[in-house]
């Protein structure tokens, strides 16, 4: 079925192997009892996952990555029930063949809001940032300890030293102008990122793309999904993301997130540093879908996407 996969350019041509990976999720299922159902491909996502059925999603993580497959497992079961919206519920997780792990789990009703995001009412709108605003600091106040083990890093400082002596070839691997490049450095000197009083579990990509939302319930928030990257830290590296990828650089949106998660909005330059420091910071992405500042410098970077008013 599944061949071993041993690197990323190993994982990516598999992955586009939809022939060599729909026999194996079927026999998947047949082992998991699941009989010959119905499987779909969700076309998002570095892993494959399929919807199976009408109310599971089954995903596949390669040996490799088999320390995100059990992290993720550990911290959806940790997490049942205990937010504001439901989080997938595990029905299986073990290993399978040539060292792939799989997770099934439940499929949480209603649609993504990235893609649903543009046919959504504005008040509607405003009441799903001040939903997710929630979602995420009930997250954040959850005691960690208990996923230790499984979830890292386990120094904060260190990871983030690790990605500021990262930070410009991470950059330059994107194809990020010079012109920005040159000012990464300094800029990052001048923000010197105190380390948290307390770290908080983060589920590190706060997007629209992994909440869900139900039309027919008024465009409710339903959910909340991919849990398999989450880390320990400072909440402000989730804040990073939430305003590039949720508020997307909205000033008022940020002021009403800000206002819901319950502090004072954080500094800017803090923000844009961990925005830049991210593992995965595409600044290159960001500067083509959000609002140009207006001189193309990090300073004014800084306020255009990470300001607030209201």
């Amino acid at each position: 079925m599944l061949p071993s996969v041993d690197t990323v350019d190993e994982l990516d041509e598999i992955i586009r192997d939809e022939a060599l990976l729909r026999p194996a999720v079927q026999d998947l299922c047949l082992q998991l009892g699941l009989g010959k159902i119905r499987v779909l491909r969700f076309e998002e996502g570095s892993l494959p996952v399929y919807e199976v059925g009408d109310s599971l999603v089954l995903k596949l993580y390669p040996g490799f990555e088999s320390a995100e497959a059990i992290r993720e497992a550990r911290v959806l079961s940790h997490l049942e029930g205990r937010l504001p919206v439901p989080t997938p519920r595990v029905h299986a997780a073990d290993l399978y063949k040539h060292n792939w792990r799989y997770l099934l789990m439940s499929r949480l009703p209603g649609e993504g809001l990235g893609r649903t995001w543009p046919r959504i009412p504005p008040a509607d709108r405003d009441r799903l940032v001040t939903e997710a605003a929630e979602l995420l600091a009930a997250l954040h106040a959850m005691d960690p300890a208990p996923l230790t083990d499984v979830v890292g890093p386990a120094d904060w400082s260190r990871f983030v030293a690790a990605r500021r002596a990262n930070a410009l070839d991470h950059h330059r691997s994107t194809g990020l102008p010079q012109p920005w490049l040159e000012q990464i450095p300094d800029f990052l000197r001048s923000v010197p990122l105190a380390p948290s009083p307390r770290g908080v579990l983060l589920h590190t990509e706060f997007i629209r793309e992994h909440l869900i939302v139900d039309p027919a319930d008024g465009w409710r928030l339903t959910g909340l999904f991919d849990f398999e990257p989450v880390m320990i830290g400072d909440p402000a590296y989730d804040l990073a993301g939430a305003a590039l990828f949720l508020t997307r650089a909205d000033p008022r949106q940020l002021g009403r997130f800000y206002a819901a998660y319950g502090r004072a909005p954080h500094p800017p330059r803090e923000l844009l540093a961990y925005a830049l420091l991210h593992v995965y910071s595409d600044l290159v992405w960001n500067l083509r879908e959000l609002p140009a500042p207006p001189r193309p410098h990090l300073e004014d970077l800084a306020e255009a996407w990470f300001g607030t008013v209201g």
